[in-house]
């Protein structure tokens, strides 16, 4: 027990099977529309920030227009709708403050596909809108360019809380098939909006966009609007690179302060990594994803990214996400059979599971590198893993066609007896390790099959909301009845609190014969990665004449063997390592920022000594934990 650790034992080995404790994540409410009708798809897209939501229906069919209409009838099918949540800050409660129009609802106009917000603002597209209108506040009028699309920007008032239509956007180059809305980004007073039918050949920023030479190439445009008047204006159109047909830029985007990222998700170059060569098409619909800063007002391509393991038909940009400099792409189509964090990724044995790719950024060199891949825990083949949010250190990957029938959070994954449930994944990064590993595994409260659950995803904070599109349940409002099916794929939206921490476990075990209780858990926190750990014994009525004081952490599980000086009951077998301190100073353990050490299994032990006696203590059995 005296005998000092030698050099090979000052890292716990990594146990193949790995326990864990859950954190606090849990769902919060339920919420549908206030006007649920079968086939309305509430829940396509929807987007949290702080306090408000957003939900698109971009399949619901009253013929209202603007704000607060009248949501009874169906008389313009698939006009669609948006709807706006509250969160009461002192009770945390949900409520839905508007149902939102456009100022011009028709039929087939899709209005409610794609939905973004910032504070007091909210951008809605509608990619089946159809107005030959070019720019801000045209008119809306006609249907001579059919399925060119449009964007509308409603606001707030801070006074008395109603909404208004503030603006009705459009292309600069306004042509049918367009899907100007396929998605829409909003920080602060810079909306982007995706159009990932344009077919110009232009390539760059502010290229010629007069022709039709590239058909469905794709493209994005950026809007600013004046703080003071609030006057909206389109400040840069962006095209992708290596412009292409049938390469769907623009059909996922997300911003963060003066960053963009777009998806192609049919681009089809056969590079991998970032900055690769865009010159061949040899990976047809293998997907890219695009960065774009801006500096002053003037935009320019950062970087070009691909997968790490870039296939044909992995679709890489069907979803893409950003948090200041990290950026997550998913690809819903990718086919390994990895499961987790960074495993092989080299076979195609498992169609259309999915993955999901983490790219961060160098704020000293400007430049992107790949730092993590991600697969889901259960993964099968058709789960379509690849939906993706971000905040900070805190991913969620959706999987839309995943099949359990797990309620709930961390339920049994491993049957497919729900086809096309759907399931969320939400990861976690070690701050200053750079590793990520996976928390949570999220389902419905209701999960059924043919939900859709985790189509959409929005992350704020610790706060997550996830659309099932698919959902069937006929409730209207928040937290309603989701026991029925009695209107099939109306949608719906769940709410969950995210605390994918781990905090670790110390379980005090006395041993038979039983030691004293002395040993006292970590003073600070538990036994977490990245942090200290600093146990104690404590002197108060055990060997108060010690002159030192000692602890033994082994891996290899308890055991129990009595002694002169007490049970002893962790192994001292190696590896194992020991510590010294003062008698009743804590310890100090470092324990690494490693994500590989999470979920390790430990037993702690200490020891007193004094007067050429040696005293054993109750043992700690520990998990570790992580932030």
């Amino acid at each position: 027990l005296l005998s000092p650790p030698s050099a090979s034992q000052g890292r716990l080995p990594v146990p193949s099977t790995p326990r864990r404790t859950t954190g606090a994540t849990a769902q919060r409410a339920y919420i549908k529309a206030s006007n649920t009708n079968a086939d309305d798809a509430f829940g396509t897209p929807l987007a949290v920030c702080g306090d408000l939501a957003v939900v698109g229906a971009p399949l619901e069919d009253s013929d209202a227009v603007g704000v607060a209409g009248n949501e009874t009838n169906n008389d313009a099918t698939d006009s669609g709708a948006a709807y706006v949540f509250t969160r009461d800050p002192s009770t945390g409660c949900w409520t839905q403050e508007a149902y939102l129009k456009s100022s011009n609802s028709e039929a087939g106009d899709l209005f409610g596909i794609s939905v973004a917000l910032t504070e007091d603002t909210i951008a809605i597209g509608a990619v089946g809108e159809s107005s030959t209108a070019t720019g801000v506040q045209g008119d809306e009028s006609n249907n001579g360019a059919v399925r060119a699309g449009a964007v509308y920007v409603f606001v707030r008032d801070a006074q008395n809380g109603a909404w208004t239509q503030q603006a009705y956007l459009k292309a600069s180059n306004t042509d049918a098939e367009d899907a100007f809305g396929s998605a829409v980004a909003i920080v602060g007073d810079t909306l982007v909006v995706g159009a990932k039918g344009e077919s110009s050949s232009a390539t760059g920023v502010n290229g010629v966009e007069g022709d039709n030479g590239s058909i469905f190439s794709g493209a994005a445009y950026v809007f600013t609007r004046q703080p003071q008047t609030g006057a909206w204006s389109q400040q840069a159109y962006l095209k992708a690179s290596n412009t292409d047909a049938r390469d769907f830029f623009g059909g996922a985007l997300a911003m963060s302060g003066e960053m963009v990222v777009i998806g192609a998700t049919r681009e089809s170059s056969g590079a991998t990594g970032v900055n690769g060569d865009q010159g061949d098409n040899s990976a047809p619909l293998s997907g890219a994803a695009y960065v774009f800063r801006r500096t002053g007002a003037s935009w320019s391509q950062e970087a070009y990214l691909k997968a790490s393991n870039t296939d044909a038909n992995d679709v890489f940009g069907e979803s893409v996400a950003i948090s200041r400099e990290t950026i997550v792409i998913g690809a819903p189509r990718e086919a390994s059979a990895a499961g987790g964090v960074n495993g092989d990724q080299a076979d195609n044995s498992l169609t259309m599971s999915g993955a999901a790719y983490v790219f961060t950024r160098n704020p000293a060199t400007g430049l992107w590198n790949q730092e993590a891949y991600l697969k889901a825990s259960n993964p099968d083949a058709f789960d379509q893993f690849g939906q993706a949010a971000v905040s900070g250190d805190h991913i969620v990957i959706g999987a839309l066609a995943e099949s359990s029938q797990a309620t709930g959070i961390d339920g049994d994954q491993l049957d497919n007896s729900r086809l096309s449930a759907g399931a969320a994944y939400a990861f976690a990064r070690v701050p200053g390790a750079g590793c990520w590993n996976q928390r949570n595994y999220i389902k419905a409260s209701n999960t059924r099959a043919s939900s859709l659950f985790g189509k959409s995803l929005s992350l704020s904070g610790t706060t997550l909301w996830i659309g099932s599109p698919g959902e069937s349940s006929n409730a209207t409002g928040i937290n309603g009845n989701q026991g029925s099916t009695q209107a099939f794929g109306s949608g719906a939206a769940y709410v969950f609190h995210l605390d994918p921490s781990l905090p670790g476990s110390e379980v005090v075990r006395l041993g038979t014969p039983p030691n004293p209780n002395a040993l006292l858990p970590g003073r600070t926190s538990g036994p977490v990665v990245g942090t200290t750990w600093d146990p104690a014994i404590d002197h108060t009525g055990f060997f108060p004449g010690a002159s030192l004081d000692l602890l033994l952490v082994s891996p290899l599980g308890p055991q129990n063997l009595p002694s002169p000086r007490g049970t002893l009951l962790c192994s001292l077998t190696p590896p194992r390592m020991v510590f010294s301190s003062p008698p009743g100073i804590a310890f100090s353990l470092p324990i690494p920022a490693d994500c590989s050490l999470i979920g390790v299994p430990a037993c702690a032990q200490g020891a007193s000594i004094g007067g050429g006696r040696v005293q054993l203590t109750n043992a700690l059995d520990l998990v570790l934990g992580a932030p």
